[in-house]
């Protein structure tokens, strides 16, 4: 039996705490796989159905309101926004998949994007999956999870908007998940629950990402 503490522990929380207290710069925001930038730096991409909360997420982490844009019209990324956090970590924003007010060509184009990303992506060290605490894993988070499934690709349930349940709807919908992704042979066996409005669960994924760098 291993005899190492289980984590997080108070030192992966602090590693977590310094590395989303650095410096963390827009680099570019990439509608062509050939824009992507070249770099050796550990990346880490956020993934999820259009206004799950992506933007709000990648900003509660790093401690800014207005890093990345947020809004309330579904499809308002389009494109991947690329940001490198302390000389250490990639941060990619995706353009969310599923519903988005947008021409039905242009969100083709999108999902396109990010499929060839996902699959072509060395660096790429682990996706974030965001799905709303309020409705659980919907059929496009299923497809999605199934496509990271197939080209190997590690990938981490973080639930979104947990602060809109209760104590008990959202146990129970933590465990519903888990039971799910335990389904998907690269899925992360730890969900995440969240909330940028109040903070719960950043420190803890904070700590997840900080051990990938």
């Amino acid at each position: 039996m291993s005899s190492e503490p289980p984590f997080p522990t108070e030192d992966d929380l602090e590693r977590g705490r310094l590395l989303f207290a650095q410096e963390c710069e827009f680099l570019l925001g990439v509608a062509d796989l050939h824009q992507l930038p070249g770099s050796d730096l550990a990346e880490v991409a956020f993934a999820g159905r259009s206004n799950v909360g992506k933007s709000s997420l990648v900003n509660a982490l790093t401690g800014r309101k207005t890093l990345a844009r947020t809004s309330n019209t579904p499809g308002r990324t389009q494109q991947i926004n690329v940001f490198e956090l302390g000389g250490r970590l990639i941060l990619s924003d995706l353009p969310g998949y599923g519903f988005a007010e947008a021409p039905k060509p242009l969100v083709q184009k999108w999902t396109n994007l990010v499929r060839a990303y996902l699959r072509g992506r060395v660096q790429l060290r682990r996706v974030c999956v965001l799905v709303d605490a309020r409705h659980g894993i919907k059929p496009s988070d299923t497809e999605m999870m199934k496509m990271l499934d197939a080209a190997a690709v590690g990938y981490q349930v973080v639930l979104t908007k947990c602060d809109k349940l209760g104590p008990t709807a959202r146990a129970e919908r933590i465990a519903e998940v888990a039971a799910q992704a335990a389904r998907h042979v690269a899925a992360h066996p730890e969900i995440v629950p969240t909330s940028s409005v109040t903070g719960d669960g950043i420190p803890l994924l904070r700590a997840h990402l900080a051990a990938l760098a």
